[in-house]
């Protein structure tokens, strides 16, 4: 028989379902205590794993130190093998020490391999690896076929990570996590060990210190460190370590840059919380990992009287501004790629979306988002942001054709709700094209479905304020208003929230009060035409000719459309007759004194 022939012998190629893993910070153990260390993970083989791989038919192929690499003929075997041994692994940790447990990624990929000699070669097998990578502590991440075999086969709740680039692997894998009852997490994944390769929106919230001499702050500081850090996991997109391993690191010296390397994220959080008298006073700072930099820094606090009341009123504080300076901070990151991919693309959209609404940061954001889903079409964060943004243009009276911008709107946003129903993200923005098609009631369902999914949207707050303007209710959406701008203090919408309560306060017949706040919407972003529209109702109804003329024409200036009292009415969201009232003896009045034409 010639060389070939040998060759074939021994090299076979099947169909096989791949599963990596590998364990978490494996050489930050054996450098503490091998022994120990290699003892612990062969027991664990041993009574438990090795075990259960031979139950479900699966067949060892090889050992890595901390890693295992196994075949299986079939992909229902392979997962209901994965699922069993995270289980079981969380349960046999449950009573350890958190610095001695034993947790495992993997990874779960089918295709064809190559089988030589024992062994299992091929793209199939790379792309099984990375997914492992991919993976959470304790956690799976599976390729879309491995999804598409078990989605109606197994009990198992899938939880989309869209598109991802893969080391050495040219096409995007579109992966997926499978949520394991015994404490898997649900947050996007991540690349193990390289903060640099880590998901975009990636942080630990370490425990903060407690710098008082009343023991008593040490238990609210590590409830705000934990309220914070679910708080920060609704975040489309985000990614956070879960509680138990970042305090893992709680009394220690922390290297912050080596921490987010150990755990594969891009940011951490640190602070301190101290009492002064009956004052609590909690300091926060946003480091990125790669360099070590401080990003952010604040301070909070507040009396005592109510230690639950204030810990929300922080936690919320702190959730809604890290979740701008972290889009910002990885739109910064994604701009200095020479060839951005589809992640680096909606960061960048997300991150122009996000500042003051007017058309140069419109067409900026639908730019990256178009591009995004050019390279990923079925990406649902890219889906959800160009829709935003299609629908931005709209409210905003920045649109050249406001039927196709909402039609492509609902489109896209409709096409994700059906991908992830629970996406307060997608909920938000649905409410948003909703509010447009003057469908108020509609609109506020959607945003109380927002904030029952992540409690800290702020935007969503504001808008059912809106919605409570536009049904004739504006004492209620004042006190909505003030709880956006209470929860989010610094956030880039705020200067649409101040024009809301100067209109609310119009509406109410309090003059003064909604020229201040109108006033200070300008102050925060002097290019919102409708500030200045109804300033210029205001000041034509309290006698000032001259400045109400003056702010009509800039309200015309910035958006040229605004040209009758009729064309107005047409674009006005507003279809309740409880308004129509209000509005009729406030605003419409004031713009006829100012001059605007009926027709």
């Amino acid at each position: 028989m010639d060389a070939e022939g040998e060759q074939d012998k021994h090299t076979q190629r099947r169909l096989s379902a791949i599963v990596a893993a590998d364990v978490v910070g494996f050489s930050r153990m054996m450098e503490r205590d091998e022994e120990g260390t290699l003892a612990r993970l062969k027991r664990h083989r041993s009574d438990f794993i090795d075990p259960s791989i031979a139950k479900h038919k699966g067949r060892m192929v090889k050992t890595m130190g901390d890693g295992l690499l196994v075949e299986f003929a079939s992909v229902i075997d392979a997962v209901r093998c994965a699922v069993e041994v995270q289980q079981g692994m969380a349960q046999r940790n449950s009573s350890a020490p958190a610095d001695v447990r034993i947790d495992l990624r993997i990874g779960v990929n089918l295709g064809d391999v190559i089988i030589d000699e024992g062994d299992v070669f091929g793209e199939e097998v790379n792309i099984a690896c990375r997914l492992e990578g991919l993976a959470e502590p304790g956690g799976i991440c599976v390729s879309q076929l491995v999804s598409d075999h078990i989605r109606d086969k197994l009990p198992l709740t899938l939880v989309d990570y869209g598109k991802r680039s893969l080391k050495n692997i040219e096409r995007p894998i579109h992966c997926f996590g499978i949520k394991v009852d015994a404490g898997a997490g649900t947050g996007p994944p991540r690349k193990a060990y390289a903060a640099a390769a880590a998901p975009p929106l990636s942080i630990m919230v370490l425990p903060f210190a407690n710098l008082s001499d009343d023991p008593a702050q040490e238990y609210f500081a590590d409830s705000l460190v934990e309220d914070l850090t679910t708080d920060l996991s609704r975040i489309a997109g985000m990614f956070v370590i879960a509680r138990n391993t970042a305090f893992t690191y709680k009394g220690k010296a922390v290297d912050v840059k080596q921490a987010g390397h150990d755990v594969g994220v891009n940011y951490v959080l640190e602070g301190s919380v101290r009492r002064v008298g009956d004052h609590v006073r909690v300091n926060a700072q946003l480091i990125e990992c790669d360099t070590g930099g401080h990003l952010w820094a604040d301070r909070f606090g507040g009396d005592v009287g109510s230690l639950f009341a204030l810990q929300d009123s922080i936690t919320s504080n702190l959730a809604t501004i890290l979740s701008v300076e972290l889009i910002e901070a990885a739109a910064r990151q994604a701009s200095r790629r020479t060839n951005p991919d589809s992640v680096d693309l909606v960061m960048r959209g997300r991150a122009a979306a996000m500042r003051p609404r007017g058309r140069e940061n419109a067409l900026e954001a639908q730019g990256y988002y178009e591009e995004a889903l050019r390279i990923a079409p079925d990406w649902c964060e890219a889906r959800i942001g160009l829709a935003e943004v299609l629908v931005g243009k709209v409210l905003s009276l920045l649109s050249a054709d406001r039927a196709a911008d909402l039609a492509r709107a609902d489109e896209l946003v409709s096409s994700a709700l059906a991908e992830q129903p629970n996406s307060a993200w997608a909920h938000y923005v649905k409410g948003e094209i909703l509010r447009s098609l003057r469908r108020p009631s509609d609109a506020a369902r959607e945003y109380e479905r927002t904030i029952a999914l992540h409690r800290n949207h702020a935007p969503a707050i504001a808008d059912l304020a809106f919605v409570k303007i536009l049904t004739g209710e504006p004492g209620e959406a004042l006190l909505l208003l003030e709880r956006a701008i209470l929860m989010s203090p610094r956030d880039p919408l705020l200067a649409i929230w101040h024009s809301r309560i100067g209109q609310a306060e119009m509406y109410l017949e309090r003059y003064e009060a909604a020229k201040a706040a109108l006033e200070t919407s300008l102050g925060l972003n002097p290019g919102l035409a409708w500030s200045y529209f109804y300033l210029a109702a205001l000041h034509a109804l309290t006698g000032n000719k001259e400045k109400a003329t003056a702010f009509l024409a800039e309200a015309q200036r910035l958006s040229p459309d605004l040209k009758s009292v009729a064309h107005y009415k047409s674009v006005s969201q507003i279809s309740h007759p409880k308004l129509e009232l209000l509005r009729e003896r406030t605003l419409i009045q004031g713009l006829r004194l100012a001059g605007l034409p009926e027709r």
